[in-house]
């Protein structure tokens, strides 16, 4: 309720404000039209389970920090890599015959350089795995 002496709000709103709230009016009400009872129940549903999953995401103090690590350039940079040596492999992978086995085709793949690389990366991913375990045990995690 206004007073005497106050402007009443319709009059702060120029022509064009009034369009736009016309339009946003109009805009809810065709949306409130076209969707049944059933749609809105559906639609409220998903809004909250997904309101929840985003309150369980985002207390969850391990995933808060995979995502600090991932927003990192270096671990883009991985991510980049990873993902176009999984495409790689699976085509390789269809591409060629099933490996016939035994010693000698392993001594062929311990040959190859890209073994040993891969071997090292899961190695050092191993042992900082391990590293970060240990500290979180010893702080009582």
């Amino acid at each position: 309720m206004t007073t005497i002496n106050e402007t009443p709000p319709a009059a702060l709103m120029t022509e064009d404000d009034m369009q736009r709230l016309v339009e946003l009016a109009q805009i809810v009400s065709a949306a409130r039209d076209a969707l049944s009872d059933d749609m809105v129940m559906r639609l409220s549903g998903a809004m909250s389970e997904g309101i929840t999953l985003l309150d369980r995401l985002t207390r969850n103090e391990g995933l808060m920090s995979l995502l600090q690590v991932l927003d990192r350039e270096e671990s883009q940079n991985f991510l980049i890599a990873l993902s176009g040596a999984i495409h790689n492999s699976s085509r390789e992978i269809a591409s060629t015959p099933p490996a016939a086995g035994g010693l000698g085709c392993a001594v062929r793949v311990v040959r190859d350089p890209g073994t040993l690389e891969g071997l090292r990366l899961l190695s050092l991913v191993g042992k900082h795995l391990s590293d970060g375990l240990r500290q979180l045990h010893s702080r009582g995690g």
